[in-house]
């Protein structure tokens, strides 16, 4: 058994489900309950030291049960090792804990997979639209999204500039320098 893989497997036996390896990158899949204090100890413990959240995203298996994974990409710079977490998620329980409290970088990714698939993030600071507009209806990366589904039209809003155009600028324009005469040879 891989030594990542081994370790979380003795560590967190409760949370533990299933583990492969490929390409000497591990992947475990792990109880959504208590993923919290697994991050915790990848990010802290010295025998992982994952300073870097690489990627998180959602898988949707339509019509499989559980419907949804969430699949979170890990990388150690010190110890150059990778790790893969997932974690099924049934369509009925859309939620996991929000890790941008471990990782600052899982904000951005967090919204886009609220938006993107409906999956819920208990606890981030600021779940708000950043690809669709408000009104916009469904999550459009999941499997069940009626792809001729015509979205509500909605008023276009006022754009704030940033800077004043109204100003004229008078650019001083300076005669070229001038340049001798060369006289043919």
């Amino acid at each position: 058994m891989p030594p990542l893989t081994a370790l979380i497997k003795k560590d967190f036996p409760k949370l533990y489900l299933d583990s492969h390896a490929q390409h000497g990158d591990e992947t475990v899949s792990i109880k959504r309950a208590g993923m919290l204090e697994l991050f915790l100890f990848l990010k802290d413990d010295p025998r992982c030291k994952f300073d870097m959240m690489i990627d998180l995203t959602a898988v949707d298996y339509l019509p499989r049960s559980p419907r949804f994974e969430m699949v979170y990409h890990f990388k150690s710079s010190p110890l150059h090792h990778r790790l893969r977490v997932k974690i099924p998620l049934e369509e009925s329980a859309c939620q996991v804990d929000s890790i941008e409290p471990l990782w600052v970088a899982a904000d951005w990714y967090e919204r886009e997979c609220w938006e993107m698939y409906g999956i819920d993030f208990q606890g981030h600071p600021n779940l708000k639209f950043l690809l669709r507009y408000e009104g916009f209806q469904g999550h459009p990366l999941r499997k069940d999204y009626d792809k001729l589904l015509m979205q509500p039209l909605v008023p276009m809003r006022p754009v704030a500039e940033r800077h004043d155009y109204g100003e004229v600028f008078q650019y001083v324009q300076e005669p070229p320098p001038s340049v001798p005469e060369q006289e043919p040879s």
